[in-house]
Protein backbone atom coordinates (compact mmCIF):
# COMPACT_ATOMS: atom_id res chain seq x y z
CA UNK A 1 0.00 0.00 0.00
CA UNK A 2 1.62 3.09 -0.83
CA UNK A 3 2.82 5.27 2.24
CA UNK A 4 -0.35 7.88 1.75
CA UNK A 5 -3.20 5.88 1.72
CA UNK A 6 -1.87 3.91 4.83
CA UNK A 7 -1.81 7.39 6.67
CA UNK A 8 -5.61 7.59 5.46
CA UNK A 9 -6.48 4.15 6.24
CA UNK A 10 -4.75 4.89 9.89
CA UNK A 11 -6.31 7.91 10.49
CA UNK A 12 -10.18 6.85 9.86
CA UNK A 13 -9.50 3.84 12.35
CA UNK A 14 -8.18 6.47 14.55
CA UNK A 15 -11.81 8.65 13.52
CA UNK A 16 -13.82 5.37 14.66
CA UNK A 17 -14.20 3.64 11.35
CA UNK A 18 -13.16 0.15 10.72
CA UNK A 19 -11.28 -1.51 7.61
CA UNK A 20 -11.97 -4.80 5.93
CA UNK A 21 -9.68 -6.71 4.24
CA UNK A 22 -10.82 -9.74 1.89
CA UNK A 23 -8.60 -11.68 0.44
CA UNK A 24 -10.09 -13.43 -2.78
CA UNK A 25 -8.64 -14.63 -6.62
CA UNK A 26 -8.63 -11.98 -9.41
CA UNK A 27 -11.81 -13.47 -10.97
CA UNK A 28 -13.76 -12.75 -8.05
CA UNK A 29 -12.67 -9.31 -7.65
CA UNK A 30 -15.46 -7.92 -9.57
CA UNK A 31 -18.27 -9.85 -7.45
CA UNK A 32 -16.10 -8.69 -3.88
CA UNK A 33 -16.30 -5.20 -5.12
CA UNK A 34 -20.24 -5.25 -5.98
CA UNK A 35 -20.88 -6.90 -2.60
CA UNK A 36 -19.07 -4.22 -0.89
CA UNK A 37 -20.46 -1.28 -2.84
CA UNK A 38 -24.06 -2.66 -1.75
CA UNK A 39 -23.27 -1.82 1.76
CA UNK A 40 -22.84 1.81 1.19
CA UNK A 41 -19.13 1.95 2.14
CA UNK A 42 -17.25 4.79 3.31
CA UNK A 43 -15.73 7.56 0.66
CA UNK A 44 -12.23 7.65 1.90
CA UNK A 45 -11.08 9.92 -0.74
CA UNK A 46 -14.30 13.05 0.01
CA UNK A 47 -13.41 12.20 3.71
CA UNK A 48 -9.82 12.58 3.54
CA UNK A 49 -10.36 16.41 1.91
CA UNK A 50 -13.12 16.93 5.01
CA UNK A 51 -10.61 15.78 7.03
CA UNK A 52 -7.81 18.46 6.03
CA UNK A 53 -10.18 21.20 5.91
CA UNK A 54 -10.81 20.41 9.61
CA UNK A 55 -6.87 20.89 10.30
CA UNK A 56 -6.02 16.97 9.41
CA UNK A 57 -2.30 17.16 7.77
CA UNK A 58 -2.57 14.34 5.79
CA UNK A 59 0.02 12.44 8.12
CA UNK A 60 -1.02 9.87 11.00
CA UNK A 61 0.78 10.15 14.16
CA UNK A 62 0.40 7.48 16.75
CA UNK A 63 -1.26 8.23 19.53
CA UNK A 64 -2.80 11.60 18.41
CA UNK A 65 -6.53 12.39 19.11
CA UNK A 66 -8.94 13.06 16.33
CA UNK A 67 -9.42 16.99 16.05
CA UNK A 68 -12.20 18.88 16.84
CA UNK A 69 -15.17 17.79 16.34
CA UNK A 70 -13.85 14.31 16.78
CA UNK A 71 -12.59 14.62 20.23
CA UNK A 72 -13.22 11.62 22.11
CA UNK A 73 -14.59 11.14 25.25
CA UNK A 74 -14.85 7.63 27.27
CA UNK A 75 -18.29 5.72 28.23
CA UNK A 76 -18.69 3.66 31.11
CA UNK A 77 -17.95 0.15 30.05
CA UNK A 78 -14.91 0.70 27.95
CA UNK A 79 -16.88 1.93 24.93
CA UNK A 80 -15.79 4.99 23.00
CA UNK A 81 -18.08 7.99 21.02
CA UNK A 82 -17.24 10.84 19.40
CA UNK A 83 -18.70 14.27 20.55
CA UNK A 84 -21.64 15.41 18.67
CA UNK A 85 -21.70 11.61 16.59
CA UNK A 86 -23.87 8.53 17.42
CA UNK A 87 -23.29 5.10 17.49
CA UNK A 88 -26.31 3.02 16.38
CA UNK A 89 -26.95 -0.71 17.05
CA UNK A 90 -29.75 -1.84 15.27
CA UNK A 91 -32.20 -4.20 16.75
CA UNK A 92 -33.26 -7.06 14.04
CA UNK A 93 -36.26 -8.98 14.44
CA UNK A 94 -37.23 -12.20 12.42
CA UNK A 95 -41.26 -12.55 11.07
CA UNK A 96 -42.27 -16.20 10.56
CA UNK A 97 -44.57 -15.73 7.02
CA UNK A 98 -45.86 -18.91 5.17
CA UNK A 99 -47.14 -19.27 2.02
CA UNK A 100 -48.28 -22.14 -0.15
CA UNK A 101 -47.19 -23.80 -3.47
CA UNK A 102 -47.78 -26.46 -5.57
CA UNK A 103 -46.33 -29.33 -6.20
CA UNK A 104 -46.28 -32.73 -7.79
CA UNK A 105 -48.01 -35.92 -6.14
CA UNK A 106 -47.19 -37.99 -8.94
CA UNK A 107 -49.90 -39.47 -11.27
CA UNK A 108 -52.26 -41.94 -13.02
CA UNK A 109 -51.58 -42.70 -16.61
CA UNK A 110 -54.15 -45.34 -18.56
CA UNK A 111 -53.85 -46.32 -21.99
CA UNK A 112 -55.86 -48.72 -24.05
CA UNK A 113 -54.11 -50.29 -26.42
CA UNK A 114 -55.47 -53.62 -28.74
CA UNK A 115 -54.52 -57.03 -28.54
CA UNK A 116 -55.61 -59.76 -31.09
CA UNK A 117 -56.83 -62.83 -30.68
CA UNK A 118 -57.24 -65.99 -32.38
CA UNK A 119 -60.54 -67.99 -32.19
CA UNK A 120 -62.08 -70.76 -33.49
CA UNK A 121 -65.53 -71.73 -34.33
CA UNK A 122 -67.06 -74.90 -35.65
CA UNK A 123 -70.19 -74.59 -38.09
CA UNK A 124 -72.11 -77.44 -40.09
CA UNK A 125 -72.25 -76.67 -43.45
CA UNK A 126 -74.92 -78.58 -46.10
CA UNK A 127 -74.00 -78.85 -49.44
CA UNK A 128 -75.82 -80.37 -52.86
CA UNK A 129 -74.39 -82.72 -56.05
CA UNK A 130 -75.99 -82.95 -58.86
CA UNK A 131 -74.91 -86.35 -60.50
CA UNK A 132 -76.01 -87.01 -64.14
CA UNK A 133 -76.16 -90.91 -64.81
CA UNK A 134 -76.99 -93.16 -68.26
CA UNK A 135 -78.07 -96.42 -67.41
CA UNK A 136 -78.72 -98.60 -70.63
CA UNK A 137 -81.98 -100.05 -70.63
CA UNK A 138 -83.62 -102.59 -73.06
CA UNK A 139 -87.49 -103.21 -72.54
CA UNK A 140 -90.64 -102.89 -74.28
CA UNK A 141 -92.40 -99.21 -74.60
CA UNK A 142 -94.75 -99.37 -71.94
CA UNK A 143 -98.31 -97.26 -71.58
CA UNK A 144 -97.03 -95.04 -68.62
CA UNK A 145 -94.00 -94.13 -71.19
CA UNK A 146 -96.57 -93.16 -73.79
CA UNK A 147 -98.64 -91.45 -70.86
CA UNK A 148 -95.26 -90.16 -69.96
CA UNK A 149 -94.67 -88.14 -73.40
CA UNK A 150 -92.70 -90.51 -75.64
CA UNK A 151 -90.52 -88.64 -78.40
CA UNK A 152 -91.71 -85.42 -76.94
CA UNK A 153 -88.61 -82.94 -76.19
CA UNK A 154 -88.02 -82.11 -72.46
CA UNK A 155 -85.63 -79.60 -70.32
CA UNK A 156 -85.37 -80.63 -67.02
CA UNK A 157 -82.91 -78.15 -64.69
CA UNK A 158 -81.89 -79.52 -61.57
CA UNK A 159 -79.35 -76.30 -59.83
CA UNK A 160 -77.04 -78.29 -56.75
CA UNK A 161 -76.55 -75.43 -53.64
CA UNK A 162 -74.24 -75.54 -50.70
CA UNK A 163 -73.76 -73.77 -47.20
CA UNK A 164 -70.41 -71.62 -46.83
CA UNK A 165 -69.54 -69.79 -43.74
CA UNK A 166 -69.83 -66.53 -43.12
CA UNK A 167 -68.00 -64.90 -40.04
CA UNK A 168 -69.38 -61.50 -38.93
CA UNK A 169 -67.97 -59.25 -36.08
CA UNK A 170 -70.08 -57.76 -33.21
CA UNK A 171 -68.32 -55.13 -30.96
CA UNK A 172 -69.65 -55.01 -27.49
CA UNK A 173 -68.15 -53.03 -24.10
CA UNK A 174 -67.18 -55.01 -21.90
CA UNK A 175 -66.11 -52.96 -19.03
CA UNK A 176 -65.66 -49.41 -18.41
CA UNK A 177 -62.35 -47.32 -16.97
CA UNK A 178 -63.47 -44.36 -14.69
CA UNK A 179 -60.67 -41.92 -13.65
CA UNK A 180 -61.72 -39.29 -11.23
CA UNK A 181 -60.14 -36.33 -9.08
CA UNK A 182 -61.31 -35.52 -5.90
CA UNK A 183 -59.86 -32.51 -4.02
CA UNK A 184 -59.52 -31.73 0.05
CA UNK A 185 -58.42 -28.89 2.14
CA UNK A 186 -56.27 -29.89 5.47
CA UNK A 187 -54.81 -27.63 7.84
CA UNK A 188 -51.49 -27.86 8.32
CA UNK A 189 -49.62 -26.47 11.39
CA UNK A 190 -45.67 -24.98 10.27
CA UNK A 191 -43.48 -24.98 13.09
CA UNK A 192 -39.90 -22.99 12.65
CA UNK A 193 -37.93 -20.55 14.99
CA UNK A 194 -37.32 -16.48 14.40
CA UNK A 195 -34.80 -14.78 15.83
CA UNK A 196 -34.39 -10.91 17.19
CA UNK A 197 -31.69 -9.52 18.65
CA UNK A 198 -31.90 -8.07 21.98
CA UNK A 199 -30.30 -4.79 23.44
CA UNK A 200 -29.04 -4.58 27.33
CA UNK A 201 -27.87 -1.83 28.60
CA UNK A 202 -25.72 -1.36 31.59
CA UNK A 203 -24.90 2.06 33.26
CA UNK A 204 -22.59 2.35 35.98
CA UNK A 205 -22.52 6.39 35.39
CA UNK A 206 -21.73 8.25 38.63
CA UNK A 207 -23.69 11.58 38.74
CA UNK A 208 -21.28 12.74 41.16
CA UNK A 209 -17.85 11.97 38.75
CA UNK A 210 -19.02 11.71 35.22
CA UNK A 211 -15.95 9.61 33.31
CA UNK A 212 -14.98 12.03 30.81
CA UNK A 213 -11.47 11.55 29.71
CA UNK A 214 -9.47 11.71 26.67
CA UNK A 215 -8.88 8.26 25.10
CA UNK A 216 -5.17 7.91 23.48
CA UNK A 217 -6.02 5.40 21.12
CA UNK A 218 -8.84 4.03 19.70
CA UNK A 219 -8.53 0.47 18.83
CA UNK A 220 -9.94 -0.63 15.08
CA UNK A 221 -13.67 -1.98 15.01
CA UNK A 222 -13.36 -5.90 13.97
Amino acid sequence: MPEDDSHLYAEGINRGHAMLVVRGTAAEQDRIITLLDSQNPLDVETNAAQWRRSGWSGQYAAGALPPTPGAAKTLAGGGTAAIGREEVIPVYEEELRVGKREVGRGGVRVRSYVVETPVQEQVSLHEERIEVERRPVDRPVTTGDIGAGAFQERTIEVTATAEEAVVAKETRVKEEIVIRKEEQDRTQTVSDTVRRTEVEVEDDRRRSQPAVAPNPAIKPTP
